[in-house]
């Protein structure tokens, strides 16, 4: 493929930043149709290959496929069949980079991967989002397993209960974010390519601070009732006169702010309240019984002091009317990245099959390359 000015040449006012940018996606369920949404939210053009009988979520429900896959385009490409590979690669013949989400040996029986791409196109970046690494094997590796391979359900509840699992899917929703990422830096590069993440290698990472202090300080991770931080206190769940309240003290200055407002006399350093953390916690939390949840987070807010009632997801999304959008009349929470001069279109999710005529007009040539970033 030829030199050029990059993916974004021809980008109009206003443009997304990724406009220009066209991305390939197998992915189904979850961690790599996040991925490709955030990079579709950002003005990416991304088309979902989909097997014959389309993204395993589509079975889930109308608004969970929504939810991952508003403005993209959706073709049908039986990968399995000869027919199938060579409109494969007459789309990655015309892409800047394809991520897929499956297990190794399909990623590679299906030709998915760089080696088998880069004869179309020695450009294309391909990124592989898999449970434990292409080269791992075909474990299972779905979010509440890797959740439970990795620590982060043995961190979780309370110490005197079993592990537990937050509400959501953090490992599928992290591992996306991750591999988006990666797919930028390569293209940024300017290198075709291989990049890996894996959910195992994501979680683990997220576990930064608490794995630091076990590898360099011997410091054995462990539970904390209530949520408490293993460092900050007092940094957690509290109960109060109606509701219960996040609080998180990270500093001096916080806890001066706090206790003031409060009532609550002593321990006025940070090496103080870690050493004294159940003395600290006893007298916050008889504090915090003077008034509602709600009540403190209207009090702390002002004074600079990290607090919040905790509120159920209705709730929360009632107080943010902002993040709610509309995607081809779906309503759903908009992208996280704000671009100065950018409000993404957020098209509806696609039917399955809908853009059926890209693989035929892939397949007859579409003129442009991604390295002269004239989007067609």
């Amino acid at each position: 493929m030829s030199g050029g000015t990059g993916p974004r040449a021809g980008a109009g006012a206003g443009a997304g930043p990724l406009a220009g940018v066209r991305v390939l996606e197998a992915g189904h369920i979850l961690a790599g149709p996040y991925a490709t949404m955030l990079l579709a939210d950002l003005g990416a053009e991304v088309t979902k290959i989909e097997p014959p009988g389309g993204d395993l979520s589509r079975q889930v429900g109308d608004s969970y496929f929504a939810s991952v896959n508003r403005g993209k385009r959706s073709v049908r490409v039986d990968l399995s069949a000869e027919a199938g590979q060579a409109e494969l690669g007459a789309l990655a013949a015309d892409a800047h980079a394809l991520l897929v989400n499956m297990k190794p040996s399909a990623i590679r029986r299906f030709g998915l991967t760089y080696d088998a791409l880069r004869r179309w196109n020695e450009r294309i970046v391909c990124v592989a989002l898999t449970g434990y690494g292409l080269d791992a094997g075909d474990d299972p590796a779905f979010d509440y397993v890797i959740q439970a391979a990795t620590g982060v359900a043995a961190l979780t509840g309370d110490p005197a209960g079993p592990p537990t699992l937050p509400g959501y899917s953090s490992a599928d929703n992290s591992a996306g974010m991750a591999a988006a990422l990666g797919l930028l830096a390569q293209i940024v590069s300017g290198r075709g390519g291989q990049v890996e993440v894996s959910l195992r290698d994501v979680m683990l990472s997220q576990l930064n601070y608490r794995a630091a202090a076990y590898l360099n300080d011997g410091t054995e991770p462990r539970r904390l009732p209530n949520g408490a931080h293993s460092y900050y206190v007092p940094a957690q769940l509290f109960p109060t006169a109606g509701g219960t309240l996040a609080l998180f003290v990270t500093h001096d200055g916080f806890w001066k702010s706090f206790a003031g407002e409060a009532g609550v006399a002593g321990f006025p350093t940070m090496a103080e309240r870690a050493a004294r953390r159940e003395e600290v916690l006893a007298a916050v939390t008889a504090a915090l019984a003077r008034d509602t949840a709600l009540g403190w987070e209207a009090r702390l807010r002002p004074l600079g002091v990290p607090a919040a009632a905790v509120r159920t997801l209705p709730e929360a999304l009632a107080a943010a009317p902002d993040v709610l959008v509309d995607a081809g009349g779906y309503r759903l929470v908009g992208s996280p990245i704000r671009v100065a001069g950018y409000e993404p279109a957020y098209g509806p999710p696609p039917r399955l099959g809908e853009h059926g005529d890209l693989v035929a007009r892939a397949a007859g040539g579409r003129g442009g390359s991604p390295a002269g970033g004239e989007r067609s």
